[in-house]
């Protein structure tokens, strides 16, 4: 063999073992994408998990924030009621069911509860599909406190603690406020999905005759 075909047969040796020896085969790319995608399912079902609990949470905080500032408004405006400086405005509780409230007082000091936020009521109603608490003022549209109310029970009490219905004896209300989610959590079974939260909290109108 010439010498100049025999070194052309040894580079073309080499060139044939290093084509032999680089890259991958089709049996292994095939492996390394089923163990990519394995792991690429893995992630995306612990992403999945993480953003439905997250939701669910975000749910919970947003319904128990609605319920207390719920409460917290009626309790602060039913502890005014019967509010009357001068004596002459004849407020105090004028209506008490077992589901809604009203109530009067005098807060400008002007001998009458005509004005603004001085005739008030606590009730619940349903707009948009959605019941909602809702207060009202001075014979207006009802106005939304909290949306997503299930249920809203005022219980009154007496001088001695007793049950009372008669208007005039009422010296402590009982408030009882159910919320729940907007969304049902489909891994909650309870109350159709619902997550709810119930808040309950006792005002003593400090103005009320004792």
């Amino acid at each position: 063999m010439h010498p100049l075909d025999e070194i052309c047969h040894i580079k073309k040796e080499k060139r044939q073992k290093q084509t032999n020896t680089c890259g991958f085969t089709l049996v292994e790319i095939l492996i390394a994408m089923a163990i990519g995608l394995i792991v690429l399912a893995a992630v995306y079902g612990v992403f999945t998990l993480q953003n439905k609990k997250l939701k669910t949470q975000e749910q919970i905080v947003e319904m128990q924030q609605s319920a207390r500032v719920a409460m917290d408004m009626m309790t602060r405006e039913i502890r005014m009621a019967g509010y009357d400086s001068l004596g002459t405005s004849n407020a105090g509780i004028t209506s008490a069911t077992a589901n809604s409230i009203n109530f009067t007082m005098d807060l400008n000091a002007d001998g009458d509860t005509t004005d603004s936020n001085e005739n008030v009521t606590y009730s619940l109603y349903t707009s948009g599909g959605i019941q909602k608490l809702g207060r009202t003022t001075g014979g207006g549209a009802v106005q939304p406190v909290a949306e997503y109310i299930k249920a809203l029970t005022f219980n009154y009490y007496d001088a001695t603690g007793a049950v009372t219905a008669t208007l005039a004896n009422i010296r402590k209300i009982k408030i009882t406020v159910t919320a729940r989610t907007a969304l049902p959590d489909p891994e909650y079974t309870a109350n159709g999905g619902y997550r709810t939260i119930t808040l309950t909290s006792q005002v003593t109108p400090r103005n009320l005759a004792y």
